[in-house]
This record gives C-alpha cells, sequence and structure tokens, in this order.
C-alpha cells in the first residue's frame, strides 16, 4: 500500500472518529435538554404553590375573573378537559400540559404521530387539561393567554391542529410570546379556517380566561408533581423511563382489544 492510501485511510478513521465523538456530544446535549426542561417545569410547580400559599386568604381569582365560561364540548369535572378523538375509543390518555413548559414540547415531538395514528384509527381518546405553571414560575402571562387561544380553538372545532401549532412554535421558556394575543392570532393563520372574527374576539376578549384559573386549579388540587403529566391506565407514563411510543401503542392495543 503505498504512503498516499495509507494516510487516505488513516485520515477517514479520523473523521470517522470526529463524527462518532460530536454524535455522543449531540445526544447527551439533548439528554440534558430533557432532563433539565422536566426539572424546570416541577421547579415551576414549586413556584406556583409558593405564591398560592402567600395568597391565601385573598379570594378566589376566578370569582375576581368573571364567570366561567368552558370550551364548548369541555368534559369531565368542572368542564375542564378538552376531547380529542372518538368518544367510543375503549383507551383513554388525559394530558396535563403548560404550552410554555419545554418538557411538555419534548413528550408532543416524541408521541404526536403515535397519538394521531391513534385517535385517528378510534383507539384513544385524548383529554387535555390547560396548565399555566410557567406563568407562575417564571413570570409573565404567556400559558395563560396560549391556554385561552387554545381554548377558543376548541369553539372553532380546531383544538387539535391549533394545539400542535402552539407546540411546533413554542418560545424560549423565558420569552414570554404567548402573553402577545397578535401572536397567536398569528399563528392561528397556519391552522386552516381558525383565523375568523369569532376566534379573534375570543382571544382578544379572554373569554375563557377564568376557565384557564379553574383548569390549573384543578391541576394543584390534583396534587399532580410537574408538567407534563400524562395518566394511562392510571399512571403517569411520562415519568416511566421505559416507555416509548411503540410500547404504548401496543398498551392502547392491548385495552381495545379487551
Amino acid at each position: 500500500m503505498s504512503e498516499k492510501n495509507r494516510e487516505g485511510k488513516r485520515t477517514a478513521r479520523e473523521r470517522l472518529a470526529d463524527e462518532r465523538e460530536k454524535q455522543k456530544a449531540a445526544e447527551k446535549r439533548r439528554r440534558t435538554l430533557i432532563v433539565g426542561a422536566s426539572v424546570v417545569c416541577v421547579l415551576g410547580l414549586a413556584a406556583v404553590i409558593g405564591i398560592v400559599a402567600a395568597n391565601a386568604g385573598g379570594g378566589d381569582k376566578s370569582d375576581s375573573a368573571g364567570p366561567v365560561v368552558a370550551p364548548s364540548g369541555a368534559l369531565g369535572k368542572d368542564g375542564t378537559a378538552i376531547p380529542v378523538g372518538k368518544q367510543s375509543a375503549r383507551a383513554t390518555l388525559t394530558v396535563w400540559e403548560d404550552f410554555r413548559c419545554p418538557a411538555c414540547k419534548v413528550f408532543e415531538q416524541a408521541y404526536r404521530p403515535t397519538i394521531h395514528e391513534l385517535t385517528d384509527a378510534g383507539q384513544l381518546k385524548v383529554e387535555y387539561h390547560l396548565v399555566t405553571l410557567i406563568d407562575g414560575g417564571m413570570g409573565g402571562t404567556g400559558s395563560g393567554h396560549a391556554a385561552n387561544a387554545a381554548a377558543c380553538a376548541q369553539d372553532a372545532g380546531k383544538f387539535a391542529a391549533y394545539h400542535d401549532v402552539l407546540f411546533q412554535n413554542q418560545p424560549m421558556e423565558s420569552d414570554d410570546a404567548f402573553a402577545d394575543n397578535g401572536r397567536l392570532l398569528e399563528l392561528a393563520g397556519k391552522v386552516e379556517g381558525l383565523d375568523t372574527p369569532a376566534f379573534r374576539s375570543c382571544v382578544e376578549d379572554g373569554k375563557h380566561d377564568s376557565w384557564v384559573v379553574k383548569s390549573h386549579e384543578a391541576f394543584q388540587k390534583g396534587g399532580f408533581s410537574g408538567t407534563p403529566t400524562v395518566v394511562f391506565d392510571g399512571r403517569n407514563i411520562y415519568q416511566d423511563r421505559s416507555m416509548t411510543p411503540e410500547k404504548f401503542k401496543r398498551m392502547v392495543e392491548e385495552a381495545n382489544k379487551g
């Protein structure tokens, strides 16, 4: 073998080794991001609990915010669950999410295709509960405004699509971009048929603000540790490190056989 060929193979091996190191570093950063996002959302809960304790006895926020107007088709106790999928489905997934929560976005990115596949097939129904943890922990009003806008989208029969758009366009956690109704209306343009005068009025008037407060209160009363809280068959599958979209799909298919 010529010196030139040996040098070429050595260089190729070095490039391959470098690429492997880069991939390892990228995977480490990805794991760190997921863990960090989960911790931040849990810390947000602790901050909210502190705020609630500090304001104990200060009156019912839902009363001061006006009458509670649940979005169309809301289910469950106090009408705080927004349903997606056929109600005849034998398997139910309950999801508590905050549109500003990074860990919620990580969950959505990983599980969205599987959830859509199962709901479209009539095997799964999902009940979404909207939470405002990050507003309490980081400050701002983006979680609440986004939740109200999502409830307005439910009125228009477009919740699932708008829900996905909000997570796909989630700002950095420290950026309270969703506090701007203009941004929420802009994103509505990505959902066919959603950006209507009725939707705009609902968003700008904060029609469901008090309902959002009630939804968050239900989360607190539930004693959950953070967002996302994803409950299936009585347990929080988001906390199960062995859970994957494929495993979840098998669990749903098994539930439909029973």
